[in-house]
């Protein structure tokens, strides 16, 4: 089985269809950030077989504000027909606000999560290896589009040295540029490449003028991710937590989202962090850094005005 570690679609122009190269593959995540329309009636997102407009999809997201209270439809068109709705009845999309959808392909189920909380799991009514296209259309307005392939099995295999994965590694190292306009609720950040196989630390830091608001730190040879701040040379108290959610040699994307309260960290799809605001300027944070043992392919800063 080959895997592909796919460049994200940044600020398409809707409707938009991509290509999802390879397909799809158990483990393999596609994160899409965006924003409502304020005027939205509807807009979707599909998983489909082709690019065709009668092409069969596997996977319609479909929320609708058109009749009454928000709510989600999901279904699948095949053979020239649409099956059975599985609908969600709740308002997880408001009107003019930013989102974060995530769809993991797992055997059995796409596993569905709107800003972090798992919504449903859709089971299967076309195989999910038949799937190559995303379709966007509606009221909605995209920023990225990004893929995680899943890591080999045998990359955990005993005997076996964990490879490491070929990536576009497109951008040096330590990586660095500033946040236009600074930070503000309903921003993200989404890092998308290897990590080293030999690997000890990487760090993501999100920094002002007179220190670092947020301090994102994995540490492979402690086994630990720590988040920190730093305010004119002092750091603050560490916040430790043993689950780590990287792989040497592993390909990983984080998207770091800017909360009214916190940060919340998702890698490879699942929210994994939450680090509470120490530095409330947000505003005035508005430098990036991403450095220590990975190779870069990709950061995106969306919305990025």
């Amino acid at each position: 089985m080959a895997f592909y570690q796919q460049q994200p679609f940044t600020n398409p122009q809707i409707p938009f269809t991509g290509p999802i190269q390879g397909g799809l593959q158990e483990g393999r995540t596609i994160t899409v950030i965006g924003r409502v329309l304020p005027d939205t009636d509807r807009f979707s997102v599909n998983l489909q077989c082709g690019s065709r407009s009668e092409a069969d999809i596997a996977l319609h997201i479909n929320p609708r504000y058109d009749s009454g209270p928000e709510y989600i439809v999901t279904n699948t068109y095949w053979n020239s027909d649409w099956g059975d709705e599985e609908n969600i009845q709740q308002a997880l999309l408001p009107m003019g606000s930013p989102f974060m959808l995530i769809v993991l392909v797992t055997h059995e189920s796409y596993k569905i999560s709107v800003n972090g909380n798992h919504i449903m799991d859709y089971k299967h009514r076309i195989p999910f290896n038949k799937v190559d296209t995303i379709l966007v259309e509606g009221k909605v307005e995209i920023h990225s589009i990004a893929f995680q392939s899943p890591v080999p099995e045998f990359a955990y295999a005993p005997g076996f040295a964990v490879p490491s994965l070929p990536a576009p590694a497109s951008l040096n190292v330590p990586y660095q540029t500033t946040i236009n306009g600074g930070l503000r609720p309903g921003k993200y950040i989404s890092v998308q490449g290897v990590i080293n196989p030999q690997a000890d630390r990487i760090r993501i830091n999100l920094s002002h003028k007179n220190g670092t608001a947020f301090h994102y730190n994995p540490r492979f040879d402690q086994n630990v991710v720590v988040c920190n701040n730093k305010t004119m040379e002092q750091w603050g108290l560490e916040e430790i937590s043993s689950d780590m959610p990287f792989h040497k040699g592993q390909n990983f994307q984080v998207v770091i989202a800017c909360n009214p309260e916190h940060y919340s960290v998702f890698v490879n799809g699942q929210q994994v962090q939450t680090f509470k605001h120490r530095f409330t300027q947000l505003e005035e944070i508005d430098f990036l850094e991403v450095a220590g043992d990975l190779s870069l392919s990709s950061v995106d800063i969306t919305p990025n005005f």
